[in-house]
């Protein structure tokens, strides 16, 4: 009995490893057609609006729509591998002193949460969330793991990526987007079902500039981690 067991939780294991690195590898190369999000939204959900997701690569979204995700984001996204365990200490200890939730989850580990999984809050979901993040981090380039991102993520009630949200808000292509309306878009991001890009709020406009003077401050935008570039001078 104990045998079978073990020989059952193995064969679990190892196809479940070999299936999600042949997902992750498929998408490495293929767009991402439909999340589990989506799903979710159109199947459990009454009167929920159409969906509008339109896939568009990396060169047909303007720059400053990039840089402005960053800025708002995950600002070490071109530096770490997967996980910003500073802004996790600070998430941690903010949460610990006040009763509001704060996140640190990087661009990758929301890119992995949004592509792979399901939007809930526990240990499984938090522990495969982990595992997806290693995977693309390892597998794909962090390009990818932006053009993903920027193709996948919720952007307002029915709007899912960047070149949908650039024509629901703004009626014009991603590539096309100015740098306050970039700002605007990624201002909404932490609650895209409850702000809105355009006509902003306070709130959002303040954001918005605040999401303006970080990119401003953060200087040339690149993909390059910092630290293959000390190894390539080395």
């Amino acid at each position: 009995m104990i045998k079978r067991l073990f020989k059952f939780v193995f064969k679990t294991i190892f196809w479940f490893v070999f299936l999600s690195v042949l997902w992750v590898i498929a998408y490495k190369f293929f767009p991402v057609p439909y999340t589990p999000l989506m799903a979710i939204r159109t199947v459990s959900e009454t009167n929920y609006p159409e969906l509008q997701h339109d896939w568009v690569a990396i060169e047909d979204m303007a720059p400053s729509v990039q840089l402005a995700v960053v800025c708002s984001e995950d600002q070490q996204f071109a530096n770490h591998n997967g996980f910003d365990y500073e802004a996790i200490k600070k998430a941690y200890r903010k949460n610990k002193e006040g009763k509001r939730l704060r996140g640190g989850s990087t661009i990758s580990q929301q890119t992995a949460k949004n592509v792979f999984l399901w939007p809930e809050r526990s240990w499984l979901r938090k522990g495969l969330e982990a595992y997806f993040t290693f995977l693309i981090e390892q597998l794909w380039s962090k390009e990818r793991i932006l053009e993903v991102y920027l193709n996948s993520i919720e952007m307002g009630e029915g709007v899912f990526g960047i070149e949908a949200a650039a024509q629901h808000w703004f009626q014009k292509p991603a590539k096309e987007l100015t740098i306050q309306e970039a700002s605007l878009i990624a201002a909404i991001l932490p609650n895209p079902r409850k702000y809105v890009a355009n006509p902003p709020s306070n709130y959002i406009q303040n954001r918005s500039y605040w999401i303006q003077q970080q990119m401003r401050n953060y200087g040339t935008f690149t993909l390059e981690r910092k630290d293959d570039d000390t190894a390539s001078k080395n």
